[in-house]
């Protein structure tokens, strides 16, 4: 994929996550299975980078359970940030893309992103939005440089092919005046339907692509499991060791 095939498929999830926001909040008012068997490790983190973050459920249920860390979420969709709500002052959300150069940001305390370290970083449904494989091995090794020695990554990947609803939302690309020759293989178009009709790039991910991204990282992969749905596998789960 070239570099600006990757930037109109970055900019086609921009502008859905826009124009949808509220939307796709709506059907995110819960956390996953997958997420739940998680969260009693992510409470005891001392501070928590979360990628990704969306409307903020995870960090609601976090802080329901007592979480007494300092947690970072950071999205590039100001609709789904606006959904969070008031929570305790060791919550902190910024809007970022997380294509471009987040880590540059400062938070609250005035501190640039790059010069903070986190016991634990997490991104669910997140990394099958970014497009080509430099792209994603760029945030993966931002996500590296972040945490401390012998830090965690917890991430989720949407197995929606395991899911013959979702196969069959699958689009061609030409409807976004692509080919399929323009972009890499386990990408796909898939449409939307609630408030309307949209449409946006996702990466079907197996283990054995995240597993030559974590080698290239700097990761171990420590933990594989699958969650969600109805089957129980719409959701690929990976716990990566910073080395």
């Amino acid at each position: 994929m070239d570099t600006s095939t990757a930037t109109r498929l970055l900019a086609l999830n921009r502008q859905f996550y826009q124009t949808f926001g509220r939307e796709f909040a709506a059907t995110r008012q819960r956390l996953q299975p997958g997420v739940k068997r998680l969260l009693d490790r992510m409470r005891a983190a001392r501070s928590l980078l979360d990628l990704g973050c969306g409307n903020g459920e995870l960090a609601r249920q976090l802080a329901r359970g007592g979480f007494g860390g300092t947690y970072l979420g950071l999205d590039f969709s100001l609709p789904l940030l606006q959904q969070v709500g008031a929570l305790p002052p060791n919550f902190e959300f910024l809007e970022a893309e997380l294509s471009g150069d987040w880590e540059q940001q400062t938070n609250r305390r005035g501190e640039r992103l790059a010069a903070c370290r986190f016991a634990l970083i997490v991104s669910f449904a997140t990394l099958h939005h970014i497009p080509s494989q430099p792209l994603r091995l760029n945030l993966l090794q931002k996500v590296y440089a972040l945490l401390e020695p012998g830090g965690l990554f917890f991430h989720s990947e949407w197995q929606f092919l395991n899911s013959e609803k979702w196969r069959a939302r699958i689009q061609p690309w030409e409807e976004i005046g692509l080919t399929a020759a323009a972009v890499d293989p386990g990408d796909y178009l898939l449409d939307w339907r609630s408030g309307g009709r949209g449409l946006r790039y996702v990466h079907a991910f197996d283990e054995a692509e995240l597993a030559a991204l974590a080698d290239a990282a700097g990761f171990r992969v420590r933990q594989t499991f699958y969650s969600d749905g109805e089957n129980g596998r719409l959701g690929l789960y990976q716990i990566w060791e910073r080395l």
